[in-house]
């Protein structure tokens, strides 16, 4: 196996937290409150259920192939050159969704505090850090997740005790007043999110205790879907439905913070918390992008493409995501129908393939 470090399937968990996280949290209010208006803490719970399936069929194809990524067992399943030709398209797909998620954080970074530095200076520094990252393997990525995660809480947690005074609850009110369909409207674009569970294709395989990787990956998609409920109803109790008209709503509650002139303008500390979850992030991908890369290309090792890959993530950052414009008609336009297409039906397909026409023996060792 390419990857020797072993994680356990809790650790896998708290990896894909910030992973879907710190970017939803950030985004998903104003976009969701633009469909849903105060219906919009109800959308986290349906865009949630694609989570919940992608995790059950990505558990089931490693159930069938318990020592194989998604593009090991694709092969097993379509055939070499098949398998292959699905491969690489993922991959491409991977370096583009790195991309666009480094081009993301580092717009965000120059737009709201380091208006000075040039964007490439921002890009350069996350993708080297996160390279020393995934050149560290998994339990290095892993280590860090649980080490910064229960931080992605704290934020939370302050908003609401020192903005608690200032919440209107009375603007959840009327519920559904049009019926299910605004909050099912404003879970379109936030379910892409949680089709990234597709990822845990390329932890499955490294835990230790992989018969507990179902459990974990549903409580975590469970916490997500909570986290991004309550940083809505946060937003809607402070701003109603003027959160449609906002870029980033919970760094706008957190400068709506001022208590006993001390806790004051605490969009630092989110700012802070986005950060590492951004770090994470990249390096999930990076990480996912990298090992399957050398799987495709029947290498021994992925380290050594590591740094060539963050270049060309670098590289795609600048040239197919020309501006935030672009990354946000991306993240309104194609994801929330790329990803459920290709992150959760293309495996739900390759399960049925694969009940069709039965394993290899090869594909069934553990």
């Amino acid at each position: 196996m390419l990857e020797k470090g072993k994680i356990s399937a809790f650790q896998m968990a708290v990896l894909m937290y910030p992973t879907i996280v710190a970017t939803a949290l950030l985004t998903v209010p104003g976009i969701t409150a633009a469909y849903a208006d105060n219906d919009l803490w109800l959308s986290p719970i349906w865009a949630s259920l694609i989570g919940f399936v992608t995790v059950l069929v990505v558990d089931a194809l490693h159930r069938r192939y318990p020592q194989k990524t998604i593009i090991q067992y694709s092969e097993h399943i379509l055939g070499k050159l098949l398998g292959k030709a699905l491969g690489a398209s993922l991959m491409l797909l991977y370096v583009l969704l790195t991309a666009l998620v480094v081009r993301i954080y580092a717009e965000f970074i120059v737009g709201s505090f380091l208006t000075q530095t040039p964007i490439v200076v921002v890009i350069s520094t996350m993708l080297l850090l996160c390279a020393f990252a995934v050149r560290g393997g998994v339990e290095v990525i892993a280590r860090a997740a649980t080490a910064f995660s229960p931080f992605f809480v704290l934020p939370l947690l302050l908003l609401i005790g020192l903005l608690f005074t200032d919440f209107k609850f009375e603007r959840i009110f009327p519920i559904m007043a049009d019926g299910v369909g605004p909050s099912l409207k404003g879970a379109l674009i936030p379910q892409g999110w949680f089709t990234e569970y597709m990822l845990l294709a390329f932890l499955l395989p490294f835990l230790t205790d992989r018969e507990k990787g179902r459990k974990w990956g549903v409580l975590s998609v469970f916490a997500v879907m909570l986290t991004l409920l309550i940083s809505n109803l946060i937003v809607l109790f402070l701003f109603g439905t003027d959160v449609a008209t906002m870029l980033y709503p919970l760094m706008a509650a957190a400068r709506y913070v001022s208590f006993a002139d001390f806790f004051e303008n605490l969009e630092t500390l989110v700012m802070a918390i986005w950060i590492l979850g951004a770090f994470i992030k990249i390096s999930v991908f990076y990480y996912a992008t990298a090992l399957g890369s050398a799987q495709l290309l029947n290498l021994s090792d992925y380290r050594p493409i590591v740094l060539p890959i963050g270049f060309l993530i670098a590289l795609f950052s600048f040239w197919s995501i020309p501006s935030l414009m672009e990354t946000s008609k991306f993240d309104v336009a194609v994801f929330p129908f790329l990803g459920p297409l290709v992150l959760t039906l293309l495996p739900l397909l390759l399960l049925l393939l694969s009940l069709i026409r039965p394993a290899r023996q090869e594909g069934r060792s553990s």
